[in-house]
């Protein structure tokens, strides 16, 4: 990569707390190493990034009840395991905080300062009943898989989280 910026692609397919905070973790750490970082959001993913009171389109009644079962925002992210009714969740929090580790929300905007690219897949979006008014303002890009292979294919570091 003679005189290239090297690069990350991160797919964040999750929406549980404890994979996007790994997602943010890397995406900051790499962009604060002077990688281009970017983050392509998809299926679950896309509700770390959705506002938490999105209206969406939900023309369809399935549409209408994925927005009933997913709760928007980065407030509203679960642990994959050991949640066990929020109280799980809870606790990684307080033990964030107790060891000074800055919220999700947080993340999300320190990631936006150091540069990180939010990608929203329009497929998924349309899937979904996700508009771009429902995502919060740190979305550069409402684009399809082709443009994240393409980002992909000239990245150093590919990962699907």
């Amino acid at each position: 990569m003679s005189g290239e910026k090297e690069s990350a692609t991160i797919v964040v397919f999750s929406g549980d707390l404890d994979r996007a905070l790994a997602v943010f973790n890397i995406a900051t750490a790499a962009a604060a190493m002077g990688m281009e970082v970017n983050l392509f959001f998809t299926f679950w993913g896309l509700n770390i990034i959705t506002k938490e009171k999105a209206k969406g389109a939900k023309e369809h009644p399935l549409q209408k009840m994925m927005g009933m079962i997913n709760k928007g925002g980065a407030k509203h992210a679960n642990l994959s395991r050991m949640n066990m009714m929020g109280a799980g969740t809870m606790a990684m929090k307080k033990l964030m905080q107790d060891f000074r580790m800055p919220p999700l929300e947080d993340m999300i905007k320190m990631a936006k300062e150091l540069g990180v690219h939010f990608i929203a897949c329009t497929t998924t979006m349309a899937l979904m009943g996700v508009e771009e008014e429902d995502l919060i303002p740190e979305v550069d890009e409402y684009v399809g898989a082709a443009t994240y292979v393409e980002k992909a294919a000239g990245s150093t570091i590919n990962l699907f989280i």
